[in-house]
């Protein structure tokens, strides 16, 4: 075959002109650019990025900014990294200048000064390092453990904290939840108790959970095999949100305890945890209302407990309120008691195992519209005043939950499905179990005063929450560094249940436009692969909520479904969904399902596995030749010249190719080929006059292709511009812009 050149093939003169102004390209630390391919999990490094904590449900009004965040990057690698170029001004700062302009050394004193500083420094720091790291129990340190940090953490109390990660130990393992509340509207303070029934997993002293801005009265512990309740100590340790109970004996393997904690806290006024608002309804009179939103980190706020994804348990809630209000949580309602002089406690049922995040409850003045489909309650609730405006979302949710119970061939598992408009709610939407929560404009619709475009943006918010009611819910990621597992196929799936049910809406002009902002975003050398094995903190499992988790998973999972056929892809799905109910799981686990539909013919780990674990999108050139199409794939970097890239990075995916050509009609025929190496030579059936490479914008890459297979396209769109279908055409010009960028 005939070998391509390293420079990017340019575009004709008289299709695009030069820019006025060239702009730099990225600085690269190589240090810090590992080879990408192959990879595993473990060896992607966090690299910075633009993003800010996406708006549930609306994440594709995040994307019209194209300026990397400087603040969210240097938060997550430090400042260092974001003064790569410091050892060139370092490499000159033992030089000064001399009032001549000349540049004079150090003088011998200055130097011995400063290698005794040095000496000294590094003796402390090799002290601290070799002092003996301790497992605390209950006995003191009784074995040294590596794992652990250079300094032991200490409690509020003054006494040494038993545990130095940020994660949770998984010694314990958490059943189920008895959580009680009672929460004042007026003075936004609430009361509570939590009694969480554990299993111990391996033998351990303490029991490690989260809690934050609790004032906590009183802590016991019972086993399973005494059934005698001991008051118990806790330790309280801030600054990573957690607790100990040191517990009155050891925990066995195996063996059941129960753990009571009674607490106090206020009502937040953040937007975040357990949150209250204050409102004025129609008739001017100020009103309160009470709602959570967890995800990702708040649950710990309104009560103690292993807030991590993957510790799943089982709930039961009890909510005491006053008369006029109504509560509202994940389960149906099982009973209401009147406890005292206008004081009522709902309980609600146990419900299935799930995540703390999705924990929900709300208490406010509501009313609500409601529909039964197939055994399923699903009722939208709205502030009374506002009850007219809630028939359109009801109309949408009967649909899609009926398109979802079909496509995904599991039936929605609870008895009943809320949707709530809450008077003042910052995300756009969250999907609670069972009691989904909205913003008033992304869920209420007035046929009298709103317009098409908020008809568009209800049902598409309605049919992404929808959608995680299976894909988060029912399986959930193990750890937030997979959170696109969730955001990636609820996004696909709301673009792909409208073009299936509401055409009229032509959704899937969003989604095209969606994951041109999306790739430009990915073409900053700032960007991130969008399962990261270095997420810890809070800072950056915030900043995973970004548009990469959510439209490149979905463009991911659209080229997915194209190059494997639509009745492939929903097998797959289902046996996903099916396999891992109720469970929390990791990317190979939905590869894994991909590879037993397709009886390993296509290794989809392998190839999936090309664009989950690296950043970028690639550019792919393409050039005719006689019967054969010679292509190349190389990274597409945004503003920087043609055939510079960083070099000592080598960048490979697994493209799965889509082509038409001329007289090819496009619901009969459509190549594909998988280009799995750097280069290689596609066989045609015949010479043609043009081809269009990446069919419908289906795959999620750049092409470009040589001067004369420019010319041919734009010669034939003169002739006849609808032989390429709109999606098509769309994507040639934003090709064209991006490769002019």
């Amino acid at each position: 075959m005939e070998p391509f050149t390293n420079d990017r093939l340019q575009l004709p003169r008289n299709m695009i002109e030069n820019s006025m102004f060239e702009e730099e390209p990225d600085v690269v630390d190589l240090a810090k650019e590992p080879c990408l391919h192959p990879l595993e999990p473990d060896e992607v490094e966090y690299e910075p990025r633009g993003s800010r904590l996406l708006v549930r449900g609306l994440g594709e009004h995040e994307m019209d900014e194209d300026e990397e965040d400087y603040e969210s990057s240097a938060k997550l690698l430090g400042m260092s990294f974001m003064n790569r170029s410091s050892g060139l001004r370092n490499s000159a700062a033992g030089y000064r200048q001399s009032p001549d302009g000349t540049c004079s050394v150090p003088s011998a004193k200055t130097m011995g000064v400063c290698a005794f500083v040095i000496l000294v420094a590094i003796s402390v720091i090799m002290v601290i390092y070799l002092l003996p790291r301790c497992t605390f129990t209950k006995e003191g340190c009784h074995k040294k453990n590596q794992s652990m940090g250079l300094i032991q953490p200490v409690a509020t109390n003054g006494k040494l904290f038993p545990w130095a990660q940020v994660r949770l130990p998984t010694a314990i393992m958490p059943l189920r939840y008895e959580l009680n509340l009672h929460p004042n509207l007026t003075s936004m303070t609430f009361r509570g108790s939590v009694t969480i029934s554990l299993q111990a997993l391996q033998p351990t002293w303490n029991i490690i959970l989260h809690s934050t801005h609790h004032n906590i009265s009183r802590v016991t512990f019972m086993s399973a095999v005494t059934s005698q309740e001991k008051q118990v100590e806790v330790l309280e340790y801030p600054f990573h949100e957690q607790i100990a109970i040191v517990a009155p004996e050891t925990l066995l393997e195996g063996h059941n305890y129960t753990l009571k904690i009674e607490y106090s806290a206020n009502i937040s006024s953040s937007y975040y945890g357990f949150y209250g608002i204050s409102y004025t309804d129609g008739s001017k009179e100020k009103k309160y209302f009470a709602a959570t939103q967890f995800e990702p980190l708040a649950a710990r706020s309104a009560f103690p407990c292993f807030d991590e994804p993957a510790f799943k348990a089982t709930f039961i809630i009890r909510i005491i309120r006053e008369e006029q209000y109504t509560a509202l949580s994940n389960m149906p309602k099982k009973s209401s008691v009147a406890v005292e002089d206008g004081l009522v406690q709902d309980e609600f049922s146990e419900s299935m195992k799930m995540s703390t995040y999705l924990v929900a409850f709300i208490v406010g003045e509501m009313k609500n519209l409601s529909q039964d489909v197939n055994g399923t309650l699903v009722s939208i609730y709205a502030v009374p005043e506002k009850i007219g405006q809630v028939h359109h979302a009801l109309e949408t949710t009967v649909k899609l939950l009926e398109f979802y119970e079909n496509y995904f061939e599991i039936q929605y598992p609870l008895k009943k499905l809320d949707l709530v408009a809450i008077p003042d709610f910052e995300a756009g939407a969250m999907e609670n179990w069972g009691l989904l929560t909205f913003r008033e404009e992304t869920l209420l619709y007035d046929n009298d005063t709103s317009s098409v475009v908020d008809r568009k943006l209800v049902t598409k918010i309605i049919a992404h929450e929808l959608a995680h009611q299976w894909f988060g819910n029912l399986v959930t990621m193990q750890w937030w560094n997979d959170l696109w597992l969730n955001e990636g196929f609820a996004t696909f799936m709301e673009y792909f249940s409208l073009e299936k049910i509401f055409e009229e809406l032509y959704s899937y002009e969003d989604f095209l436009d969606a994951r041109f902002k999306t790739m430009k975003k990915d073409s900053l050398n700032s960007s991130h692969p969008i399962s990261l094995s270095s997420v810890q903190s809070s800072e950056q499992i915030e900043e995973m909520f970004d548009s990469l988790s959510y439209f490149k998973g979905a463009s991911l999972l659209l080229m997915l479904k194209t190059y494997l056929g639509e009745d492939v892809f929903q097998r797959a799905v289902v046996l996903y969904l099916r396999n891992h109910s109720y469970g929390s799981i990791q990317s190979d686990d939905l590869w894994d399902s991909f590879n037993e539909v397709t009886n390993k013919t296509i290794d989809v780990k392998k190839m999936m596995k090309t664009w989950t674990l690296q950043k970028g999108v690639p550019l792919v050139t393409v050039q005719r030749k006689g019967k054969e199409l010679l292509v190349q794939q190389e990274r597409f970097f945004l503003n920087m010249k043609p055939g510079i890239q960083p070099s000592g990075v080598s960048y490979l995916w697994h493209i799965p190719l889509t082509f038409v050509t001329e007289g090819r009609n496009y619901s009969k025929y459509q190549s594909v080929s998988l280009l799995e190496t750097k280069s290689d030579v596609i066989n045609l059936t015949e010479e043609v006059q043009w081809i269009k490479v990446n069919t419908n914008m289906t795959g999620y890459y750049i092409v470009h292709y040589a001067d004369d297979d420019w010319k041919a396209l734009i010669k034939q769109l003169k002739v006849n511009p609808y032989v390429l279908s709109d999606k098509d055409r769309a994507n040639l010009i934003n090709n064209i812009f991006e490769l002019a960028g």
